[in-house]
């Protein structure tokens, strides 16, 4: 884990670590289990494939997520959310709100330019049963397919 060299207070450290604008979408993204890196970026439209990499890459050294390579061709690599991760999902209901309050934007937005709620909206109430995001629990990952198919 990399210290913060700001200015030694804690809040300051914290925001150097999920201040960007991607990381706290990604925590969202994995809020209700593991997910691919083309999962994750087809949700995280517009970002870069290169961008999306490197955070990836600073949340894995950061640990707030875990990494999984699957191995196969094409690569199979899922991501999930650390206990350390886990942390940060309770946050996502107070970044809402708050984007609520200032009208940001309201989650109706989100459902008519996307199709449909980001996976931990409480709009989901309506479709289906709503992930619990405030309890840090594991998602069982996925096992590892060694199987061998014959064409």
């Amino acid at each position: 884990m990399r210290r913060r060299d700001l200015d030694g207070c804690p809040i300051a450290g914290a925001l150097q670590m999920i201040g960007d604008k991607w990381t706290m979408l990604i925590i969202r993204d994995l809020a209700t289990g593991p997910k691919r890196t083309m999962e994750l970026h087809s949700n995280l439209e517009p970002i870069s494939s290169r961008t999306l990499v490197g955070r990836l890459r600073d949340m894995v050294k950061d640990r707030l997520l875990e990494r999984t390579d699957f191995g196969g061709n094409p690569p199979h690599i899922e991501y999930a959310l650390t206990d350390r991760g886990l942390v940060l999902v309770p946050l996502l209901e107070a970044l809402r709100e708050v984007g609520q309050s200032l009208e940001c934007n309201d989650c109706e937005d989100r459902k008519e330019r996307r199709g449909q709620y980001c996976e931990v909206c409480p709009n989901n109430l309506e479709t289906s049963p709503p992930p619990h995001i405030t309890t840090p629990s594991r998602t069982p990952r996925r096992q590892r397919d060694d199987s061998i198919v014959l064409l």
